[in-house]
């Protein structure tokens, strides 16, 4: 079977059932636990509940894992991707295929705590479309807070979008919220900022945050330098803003150049330009040129992409269990 958006057979969503996503890489020896400490933790709450893991091209038995849940578990499901399309693709899998009134999304290595959806529940059906967890005391390397920090600040400055480091994609999502992102047509997907986009009613919940037990994390600096490119390509102009004001800038500092030669000029006071001075403005000049047009180069490289209109994950297998029960 292979099924790939934005053509999804989607099931009518099901009154009272909560929809748990969670995109699964590298994590083959926590996925047992995970779902039932899932089931553990809605069950006395009432809610019908399905689980759907979705592995993203994970190198690991993840898959042949997920496989034998749904057959001895009731409520789990599985998608395989093709291969690795990424966090943000794989949640967006899983939630275009969610058939939950509620759809909630956590990752698969238990720094996401499981206990914790209750209270982002509680909040949902307080009358909150987006419930975000709120990680208080986050229990991660010195170095993965500075690069998430980092990154948040950075994003938050190029998309004028506020960012809070201690918000991921941890939270609670009602069946209008999940349906507004998945019309989005956009190929470029990332999962927190097309949710705050849709401007539905928010709430943020503090949680508790674990120490990750299973894996190591697969963001390197390179990786998040590259998201952060993508995203700001795809959800912002203002780098494109910038590169006018820069030009703006130096047309300013060119004008003045002229008005101050011109003066030295009337005044008689004109020194033959130097080699020094005449290379160093080339380069100037130059290095700027091809910053412009890089910058433009790479808005045009996203318009590329998106009119080949691509699928941005593609479904190779699907693994049902029976029925989602309370």
């Amino acid at each position: 079977m292979i099924a790939a958006n934005p053509i999804v057979q989607r099931a009518e969503p099901t009154k009272g059932l909560l929809s748990v996503v969670s995109p699964v890489y590298g994590c083959e020896g926590c996925l047992e636990e995970l779902v039932h400490r899932i089931t553990a933790a809605i069950l006395p709450t009432g809610m019908a509940l399905e689980i759907l893991l979705v592995n993203d091209g994970s190198p690991d038995g993840s898959w042949q894992r997920i496989v034998e849940l749904a057959e001895h578990l009731p409520n789990v499901r599985g998608l395989r991707l093709s291969r690795n399309f990424g966090q943000h693709y794989a949640i967006a899998a899983g939630i275009e295929h969610a058939r939950g009134e509620w759809i909630a999304v956590l990752d698969c290595d238990l720094q996401d705590l499981p206990e914790e959806l209750p209270k982002l529940l509680d909040a949902a059906l307080a009358g909150n479309e987006i419930v975000f967890a709120q990680r208080i005391d986050r229990q991660d390397t010195a170095f993965k807070r500075l690069t998430s920090y980092t990154f948040y600040r950075l994003l938050s400055y190029l998309t004028e979008v506020k960012y809070d480091h201690s918000i991921a994609n941890f939270g609670v999502f009602s069946r209008k919220v999940i349906d507004t992102v998945n019309r989005m047509p956009e190929s470029d997907r990332f999962f927190p900022l097309m949710i705050k986009w849709t401007g539905f009613r928010t709430a943020t919940v503090p949680v508790e945050h674990a120490m990750r037990q299973h894996g190591t994390s697969s963001y390197s600096l390179r990786k998040l330098i590259r998201l952060a490119l993508n995203v700001v390509l795809s959800y912002s102009d203002k780098p494109l803003r910038l590169v006018v004001k820069l030009g703006l800038m130096f047309s300013l500092i060119s004008l003045a150049f002229v008005v101050f030669s011109i003066y030295r000029y009337l005044l008689g006071d004109v020194a033959v330009a130097g080699f020094t001075s005449i290379v160093a403005s080339i380069w100037l000049i130059g290095s700027v040129t091809i910053f412009c047009t890089g910058i433009t180069g790479l808005y045009i490289g996203r318009l590329f992409n998106d009119a080949k209109r691509r699928p941005y994950y593609i479904v190779s297998e699907e693994v049902i269990s029976s029925e989602p029960r309370a």
